[in-house]
């Protein structure tokens, strides 16, 4: 039986993934703030991905389980909606906790229990590719600065005969759908430098994730990618067409399209 780890494991991607790799003759370590409960070949690990000493405590009660792992898998993550010039610097640094500096802690930390042809799965965001939208901004900072660590990632760790890899997913249907709903309606009422038509905002949020998937797509990819014996850096799921198609405007264009829609 092989061990893996999985970060955000008690989140609704988490949940769905253990359970595959599980049904998939995997030992699943289900490490989330908040733990699931233990039950076969799910051991779980209570511990913040952005604390030092947590994640170092973790890795002792893995390392009591276990002498390696075949891979880790990495779904923690917070979705944030805000103005770049009107949140507190506390969520600033907070988003690149948890979306960067988890996945590096973790990565570092667990390292030694990585051996030749283990593999790392980072989840994230079809955004990492795109330019944001606006007011999604530092959630699109975070994950393209993660996709960009994965991808220097990949080229040190290559040297070791471990692979790292990304899935950019797009809208998928877990509570980070319903939080990006509180937060845009929040913000909405607590902006005090835009007046933006809410009503037209939320159809654009709308458009963007009406194509949502359920989580077990996410881990039956996942599932496919981490079985592959030679994955490639990069794949993607559920990518949106209309961000697609905004994306091929020039940059001129799509600013004056975003002016014009959010103009109350």
């Amino acid at each position: 039986m092989k061990d893996i780890l999985i970060t955000g494991a008690n989140g609704g991607m988490g949940r769905a993934t253990v359970d595959l790799f599980t049904s998939k003759g995997f030992r699943v370590f289900a490490l989330d703030r908040d733990a699931c409960a233990p039950r076969e070949n799910v051991i779980p690990i209570q511990a913040d991905v952005t604390d030092e000493s947590s994640v170092a405590a973790a890795f002792s009660a893995v390392s009591a389980e276990t002498r390696e792992l075949c891979g880790i898998i990495h779904l923690a993550g917070i979705y944030m909606l805000d103005s770049l010039v009107e949140m507190p610097p506390s969520e600033f640094e907070r988003a690149f906790r948890v979306n960067l500096g988890g996945a590096f802690l973790i990565n570092r930390t667990f390292l030694p229990l990585l051996k030749q042809g283990a593999k790392i799965i980072l989840l994230t965001s079809e955004l990492a590719v795109r330019d944001p939208l606006p007011f999604t901004g530092l959630y699109g900072i975070t994950k393209t600065a993660l996709d960009q660590y994965a991808y220097s990632l990949r080229m040190e760790l290559q040297l070791m005969g471990i692979s790292v890899s990304v899935l950019r997913a797009g809208a998928v249907d877990t509570g980070m759908i319903g939080a990006s709903t509180k937060a845009l309606d929040s913000f909405c009422r607590h902006t005090r430098l835009y007046a933006v038509n809410a009503r037209r905002f939320r159809q654009i949020v709308d458009s963007v994730e009406a194509r949502k998937i359920p989580p077990a797509k996410i881990a039956a990819r996942l599932h496919r990618i981490f079985t592959r014996k030679k994955p490639k850096f990069d794949y993607s799921v559920n990518r949106n067409i209309l961000l697609i198609l905004l994306d091929l405007l020039p940059k001129g264009a799509r600013f004056w399209i975003i002016k014009k829609v959010l103009s109350v």
